[in-house]
C-alpha cells in the first residue's frame, strides 16, 4: 500500500564548481597551465591577454522572454560582471616573482639512438647465419633498460617457438647469448649482476688484481656483497691489501651497463616552482609564480553578439537558443576567472602560513631547525580545511635559497627529547645521517649503538625506531657500511 509523508533531513554537498575548484588547487603549475588551456579551446567566451577597453551598453537581456515561447532557465546576468572596464583584472594586482617579458621557451630535444637500435648496429658486423641472427635479434629485444636479459633461457626458448617459430637447444641460445655479451657497452646481456661484473672484469687487461677479481666474483660472489671479508680472507689467502685494490677495481665497473645510454634518450622531469621564498634584509618575503595567475578576461565579441540580439526586432527561437549558449559559456567563464582567484589566493595563504611556522629553517636552512608540524596545524592556523592543506603540500614545490624542495617535506611527526620538549622527526633523521657519516667505516655502529648515541644527544629512540629512520634515509645495515 502506498503511503504520503513529509522527511525533513540536513545534507551537505558540494557544488561542481567547488569539486573543481578543489581540483585546480591540487594541480601543480605545469598541470594548471594544461588545464586552463582546454578551458580556453572549450570555452569561446573565455580569452587570454589583456582585455582592450571598451564600453558598451549593459541592458537587460529578458527581452527574449515572452510568453508565446519557451523560457530560457537561467539567471539574469549583468555584463558588468564578465566584462571589465580596468585593463588589469583584480587578481593580478599581487607581487610575483614572474617578469611579463619573460618568455615560455620550450627546450627541443634530439630523437637521438634508442639502445636497442645502437645493438642492433653492432651485430650486423657479426657474420652469423640466418637463425643465430634471429635469435640475437630476439636476445636483444629481451635486454631491460639495465641491460640485463633476466628471464630464464628456458623461457625464451618457449618465446622464440611459440613467436618466432623458431625451434631451438639451449646450448645454441647460449652461444648465440655470448655473442650478444660481446656487444657494448661491456656487461650488456647479463642475467644478473654476477654476470655483468665478470663480463666487464674479463674484457680488461689481465693483471694480478683482475684475475683476483674474477676468482672472488666467481667462486665467492655472496660473500663479496654481504662484506664478509674474513671469510674471502680464509678462502684466497689474500692480504687486506690486495683485497683492498680488488674493491676499487671492482668500484670502478658499471653494474647498469644499459643506464646510461638509456638516460640520456629520456626526457627529465622538469619541476616548475610554484613559490619562491627569498630573505631581503633578513625577513623572508613569499612571491607566487605568475604562471599561476594567468592574464583572462570575457570575450567582447560574447557582449556585442548580446546587443546584436538585444536590437534586433524579431524574437527567433534559434535566437533564443543563442542567447541561452551565451549565457552558459559566460556564466563558465566568470566562474573559472574567480577560480584562478581563489586558487591563486588559497595557494599564497597557505605557503605564506607554513613559512612563518617554519621561519628558522628559512631563515638558516639547517634541517634541524624544522618544527614538528602536521597538516592540522596549518589547517588550523588559516582556517581551512585539512584536506585542502593537503592538496597545496602534496604537489607544489618553493624555491628557496638551499634549493626547490617539495612542499610536503616540511611536514614531520613530533617526538619528545629527553627535556620533554616536541622535536621534529626530521631533526633526529638529520642527526642520524650526521652520525653516521661521522662514524669509522671499519667498525660501523650497530642499531643498538646508534641508539645509545642518540640517547646520549638527548633523543630517546628505541633501536626499532632507528633502523625505521635508517631504512627511509637509505643507509644500510651496519655489516654493509663496513669497509677495509
Amino acid at each position: 500500500m502506498l503511503k504520503q509523508f513529509l522527511q525533513y533531513k540536513l545534507s551537505q554537498k558540494l557544488s561542481p564548481q567547488q569539486i573543481q575548484l578543489m581540483k585546480l588547487i591540487q594541480l601543480p603549475t605545469q598541470a594548471f597551465e594544461q588545464r586552463m588551456k582546454q578551458e580556453i579551446e572549450e570555452n569561446p567566451a573565455l580569452e587570454k591577454g589583456k582585455e582592450d577597453s571598451d564600453s558598451f551598453d549593459d541592458q537587460n537581456e529578458d527581452d527574449f522572454n515572452d510568453t508565446d515561447s519557451e523560457s530560457i532557465d537561467t539567471e539574469d546576468i549583468n555584463i558588468d560582471e564578465y566584462l571589465s572596464d580596468d585593463e588589469i583584472p583584480s587578481y593580478k594586482t599581487q607581487t610575483n616573482n614572474y617578469s611579463a617579458d619573460d618568455e615560455d621557451k620550450q627546450v627541443p630535444y634530439a630523437s637521438g639512438t634508442t639502445f636497442n637500435q645502437h645493438l642492433l648496429s653492432q651485430l650486423n658486423t657479426y657474420s652469423l647465419s640466418e637463425q643465430e641472427e634471429s635469435i640475437a635479434v630476439f636476445l636483444i629485444g629481451s635486454i631491460d633498460e639495465s641491460g640485463y636479459i633476466r628471464r630464464e633461457i628456458d623461457d625464451l626458448i618457449d618465446d622464440l617457438a611459440f613467436t618466432q617459430n623458431i625451434f631451438t637447444t639451449k646450448e645454441h641460445v647460449l652461444k648465440t647469448l655470448k655473442i650478444v655479451q660481446e656487444l657494448d657497452p661491456a656487461g650488456v646481456g647479463a642475467q644478473n649482476l654476477q654476470d655483468c661484473l665478470l663480463i666487464q672484469l674479463k674484457r680488461k687487461q689481465e693483471t694480478p688484481v683482475r684475475t683476483l677479481a674474477i676468482d672472488i666474483i666467481d667462486k665467492s660472489f655472496e660473500a663479496f656483497a654481504k662484506k664478509h671479508y674474513n671469510k674471502i680472507f680464509q678462502k684466497f689467502g689474500c692480504s687486506e691489501d690486495a683485497l683492498k685494490n680488488v674493491i676499487a677495481e671492482i668500484e670502478k665497473l658499471n653494474p647498469k651497463p644499459g643506464g646510461s645510454f638509456v638516460g640520456n634518450n629520456k626526457i627529465a622531469e622538469q619541476i616548475v616552482p610554484d613559490f619562491t621564498i627569498k630573505i631581503i634584509d633578513g625577513v623572508l618575503e613569499l612571491t607566487l609564480n605568475n604562471r599561476n595567475a594567468p592574464e583572462l578576461h570575457v570575450s567582447a565579441e560574447y557582449n556585442n553578439m548580446l546587443k546584436g540580439y538585444k536590437d534586433s526586432k524579431t524574437k527567433t527561437k534559434s535566437q533564443k537558443d543563442a542567447v541561452l549558449f551565451i549565457k552558459q559559456k559566460l556564466d563558465a567563464a566568470k566562474w573559472f576567472i574567480d577560480a584562478i582567484k581563489q586558487r591563486q589566493q588559497t595557494l599564497l595563504v597557505t605557503m605564506n602560513a607554513i613559512m612563518h611556522y617554519q621561519e628558522e629553517f628559512f631563515l638558516t636552512g639547517d634541517e634541524r631547525k624544522l618544527k614538528p608540524m602536521i597538516l592540522k596545524d596549518i589547517a588550523e592556523k588559516i582556517n581551512m580545511d585539512i584536506s585542502t592543506v593537503s592538496r597545496v603540500a602534496n604537489s607544489k614545490y618553493v624555491t628557496t635559497p638551499y634549493g626547490t624542495k617539495l612542499i610536503k617535506e616540511f611536514f614531520s611527526e613530533s617526538m619528545k627529547n629527553d627535556q620533554g620538549e616536541d622535536v621534529s622527526t626530521r631533526e633526529i633523521k638529520k642527526i642520524l645521517e650526521t652520525v653516521v657519516a661521522e662514524e669509522n667505516k671499519k667498525k660501523p655502529f650497530t642499531d643498538d649503538r646508534l641508539s645509545e648515541i642518540l640517547k646520549e644527544k638527548g633523543y630517546p629512540i628505541a633501536r626499532r625506531t632507528i633502523a625505521k629512520y635508517r631504512e627511509q634515509l637509505d643507509i644500510p645495515v651496519a655489516r654493509l657500511r663496513k669497509k677495509l
